[in-house]
């Protein structure tokens, strides 16, 4: 199977390029701001609806510039200390979810205290609108042909224009499929009631921990990583399964406190 090849430029205007990644960033930002509305809007959220565009701000900042700051420190920091005026060459690409990770629970807890809320009544809210960029992230990746799999003779197997001869995993489907679909399902449903506090932001870390760390099994490593032991573990697992820990931490302590 032939993976489309797709130009990952969407749409230029004179030398002003607009990439399909740049979109779907848009997109998982629109959507979450419209599904924080409506999040909102129902009977004891705690919330306005005006509230959202705010926090919606605090969310994009800690996105962009914890993305961007991780993966320099964990992905590239030889290249970007020989290089440092390109860590802000945002359109050659390059970005860390766990980066980014840290930048949103740093802008939510600066939202949090402007807003006199505890840091887990943001994060909760939060949490079940980030799989739809996640989801949409991972488009974006498959529509550049990067983030692969590692070579494959199943069925499904694609050959990318950038992998080489081989059919490999489209392991950007699987995100797809599990960080942004299966997470969004997940997420969406089990905070339609009442929960403890901080379970919401549990269940996020522990599932998406658990869904990363099980589609890096399949995933070609980082080429200026490779391998950090034993042959098979990535970057992408030693940095999942803190997450995977502390969720269930917070799980049990929002239940037990």
């Amino acid at each position: 199977m032939i993976a489309p090849d797709i130009d990952p430029v969407a749409l230029q205007l004179g030398p002003l390029k607009i990439h399909w990644y740049g979109v779907m960033y848009l997109v998982g930002f629109l959507g979450g701001w419209w599904l924080g509305v409506y999040r909102a809007k129902r009977p004891g959220s705690g919330w306005q609806p005006n509230e959202i565009s705010d926090l919606l701000f605090y969310l994009a900042l800690g996105v962009i510039l914890g993305g961007r700051l991780g993966y320099t420190l964990f992905y590239n920091l030889p290249y970007y200390l020989k290089h440092p005026l390109e860590v802000f060459f945002l359109w050659t690409g390059g970005m860390s979810f766990h980066g980014g990770l840290l930048g949103v629970i740093l802008a939510m807890w600066l939202y949090a205290r402007k807003t006199q809320r505890g840091f887990f009544a943001v994060a909760d809210f939060v949490a079940p609108l980030v799989p739809l960029g996640l989801g949409a992230g991972r488009i974006g990746n498959f529509i550049n042909q990067e983030l692969w799999g590692k070579a494959t003779d199943l069925p499904w197997g694609m050959v990318f224009r950038t992998g080489g001869p081989l059919p490999r995993h489209p392991s950007q489907l699987y995100e797809f499929a599990l960080e942004g679909v299966a997470l969004f399902a997940i997420l969406w449903l089990y905070s339609a009631r009442p929960r403890p506090t901080a379970a919401v932001s549990g269940l996020f870390l522990a599932c998406y921990g658990v869904f990363r760390f099980a589609v890096e099994l399949v995933r070609e490593p980082d080429v200026q990583l490779g391998y950090l032991a034993f042959g098979w573990v990535t970057m992408g697992q030693v940095l999942s399964l803190p997450m995977i820990l502390l969720g269930a931490g917070l799980i049990w302590w929002g239940r037990h406190r």
